[in-house]
Parts: C-alpha cells; structure tokens; sequence
C-alpha cells in the first residue's frame, strides 16, 4: 500500500507538471472560474428586467393610475399608452410584452365589491419574462388593490389575508444562484476535459509506452490522472467561490469559514472523483481528442439539464426523476443549494455525500477495467 501510495504521489507530480506546461488549458481553467462566472451570473437574468408594458386606460381614474405608477423599473420599463385598436399589430411587431387592459368605471365596480376583470395579454415567444412577469404584475396589482382598499377601511372586512417570506435569498436576486450553479456546471466539464484530454494526449504523444515499462499498475497511472487534476480544480472552485461568489458578486455564503464551507469543499472532493472516473471512461472509449469531444459533449450536456441546475428536478416528469437521482451531478447540486445556500449540515446532506461516493466507485471500477484492457493493446 506504501509503494502504491507512493507511485500516485510520484505519477500526481507528472501529471501536474503536464498539466501546468499546459498554457491553454491552464487559461481554460483560469477563465472558467473567474470571468465565467461573473459574466454568466451578472449576464443571464432569471428574473424579469426591464420588460415593456403597454396600458390600456379605459377608467381615467385614481386607481388605475396607481396601478400605472406601481409598474416601474428596474423590472419593468415605464408604461405606454395604447389605444384598443394598436393592440393586434403591437402584439404582432412584438413592441410590447404585457398589455395591460383596465375597463372603464374599474375604481368605482371595485368599491362597490363588483369585482371588475382586468386582462392581460402576453407575448409569450419571450418565454422567461413572460413567465415571470405574470406573477410580478400580479403581485404589483394585488398589492395595490390591498393598499387602496385600506385606505377606505375595506381591507379590514376580507376573511383572509397572504403573507409572503422569502427565505435564503429575499430579495429573489438571479446571480445569488446563476453563480454558484455555473461553479457546479464548470466543475464538470472540466473534470471530464482535464483528465480524458490527459489520458488521450499521452496516447497520441507515445508517452503511455513508456508508463507500460515502469513499475506502475494502471490503476496507480488512473488514480494520479483523478487526483493531479482533480486537485487543481478543487483549488479553483474555493478560490473562485470566496473570491468571485461571495466578494465580488457580494453572495452571502452560510457560514463560509465554518462547517458549511468544509462541507462543501468535501462534497466537491467526492463529486470530482465521480466525474475524474468518468471522464477516463469516456477517454477509453475514444481514439482520439476530437473522438472524444464528441463523446464527451453530449455527456455532459445530459449531466447538466438534468441536474437541477438549470431547472427543478421536481418539474422533469415522474419517470426522470427517479432515474436522474443516481447521477452524481444531480446529487452533487442537491448538496451544494443545501450546504452553500441553506447551511445545512452533515445530517442533512450525508446521502448525497454516499450516493455520490458510490456514482465515483462504479465509475472507478469501469473505467479501471476498460483502463487496463487499453494499456494491454498499446503494449
């Protein structure tokens, strides 16, 4: 066990040496853990931003421009005026997102508890805003429908009455969660780049024939590849978590010199050995770096929509889900909103933590043997 230990140290410190002479990867990681995250988290908005409002104002009256008033920026852009008759060809030049129609004697039919409709039509091709902006538009209203009802003592006659608290991310900021899940998402492309290119450059340099004569079993060549590169990434992912998540894109962070960050740094440990294994897997099934990038793309791309981390395992269909619970990056998503998000501890988070470990070991044990079946035919 010594010696085996002791191969891995010697063959890390190769790996590394490969790795860092390597200027374009080593600019690929740099990239993927700094402007990459900032740039994604600040550039691609999960909530509604600056949206266009198009008002049609059949009532003229106190209510209807409060609700008028209410509808403001950042969220959504200052509304326009429209008469019924442009509301078609709007809609068809796509010039607005919401058209907001209130009916006349709307203030009057709301006192008078006569519960006035007002429609909303929505250009839904700008999927995301439309979504969203429906649920912000009818809070602005429902909000100030309550405000102008207690002003004349109605709201106090309603039986019930929402109460709305938003826990772990209160003001619903898209870049508190777009940046710690695009740290997720980079973490697994490069863990399966990193170590497939390792395996598939020394193959096309001729250097796996001069491993084939040393002393060393393939799984201590294997298990070297997993940690050299796996240990830079780790690296990147704290440095880029302290420095980019949480000082620059002022992301609090639970507890993040205490437990949780710990937590986590372990969690990261365990997923890269799950997709470093991967990654030699993929690489024995390819014959060359563009054979390889083909396979690999397509691997990851299922990893990463069906993790969680684009959209909620709980909206896949019922089928998805139960098979998307043994993928270690779905697993690994769980863990990281769980522990970086919400603080939570050991456990809460230790089935993630095993379900992981054991995605790794499988992965291990195939690519172990596909490993060793490989080096049997170079030599």
């Amino acid at each position: 066990m010594k010696r085996w230990l002791l191969n891995v140290a010697r063959l890390s410190v190769k790996e590394l040496r490969s790795l860092f002479g390597d200027v374009p990867l080593m600019a690929l990681i740099l990239f993927a853990f700094s402007v990459a995250i900032y740039s994604t988290a600040k550039g691609v908005k999960a909530e509604v931003a600056n949206a266009s409002v198009a008002i049609i104002d059949g009532d003229h009256s106190a209510l209807s421009r409060r609700l008028r008033d209410a509808i403001q920026p950042p969220y959504f852009k200052p509304p326009v005026d429209i008469d019924r008759g442009q509301v078609d060809a709007a809609l068809d030049r796509g010039d607005y997102i919401f058209i907001l129609d209130i009916p006349p004697n709307f203030e009057a039919d709301v006192i008078a508890g006569r519960a006035p409709s007002v429609a909303l039509q929505v250009d839904a091709t700008a999927m995301t805003q439309a979504g969203l902006g429906v649920v912000y538009l009818n809070e602005i209203m429902l909000r100030e429908m309550l405000d102008f009802l207690n002003a004349r003592g109605i709201e106090a006659r309603l039986p019930t009455r929402s109460v709305t608290r938003v826990l772990f991310n209160p003001n619903n900021q898209g870049h508190w969660f777009t940046g710690v899940m695009q740290i997720v998402t980079n973490v697994t492309v490069l863990a399966i780049i990193l170590v497939g290119a390792a395996v598939i450059r020394e193959r096309e340099h001729g250097t796996i024939e001069h491993l084939l004569v040393m002393p060393v079993r393939p799984s201590e060549i294997a298990m070297a590849k997993i940690a050299a590169n796996g240990g830079v990434i780790l690296l990147a992912v704290m440095l880029s978590l302290w420095f980019v998540v949480h000082l620059v894109l002022d992301v609090p962070l639970a507890a993040p010199l205490g437990q949780s960050l710990g937590l986590f740094l372990l969690g990261t440990a365990l997923y890269l050995f799950a997709v470093t294994a991967l990654g030699i897997l993929l690489a024995t099934l390819a014959s060359s770096m563009p054979q390889f990038g083909l396979l690999a793309a397509p691997v990851y791309v299922v990893l990463y929509l069906l993790s969680g981390a684009a959209t909620p395992v709980e909206s896949m269909p019922a089928s998805i889900q139960g098979i998307v619970q043994f993928s270690p990056t779905t697993q690994f998503v769980k863990l990281t909103q769980a522990v970086v998000y919400r603080g939570a501890g050991l456990d809460v988070v230790w089935p993630h933590l095993l379900m992981v470990s054991g995605a790794g070991a499988l992965f291990l044990f195939i690519a172990l043997t596909r490993f060793r079946s490989m080096l049997a035919r170079q030599g």
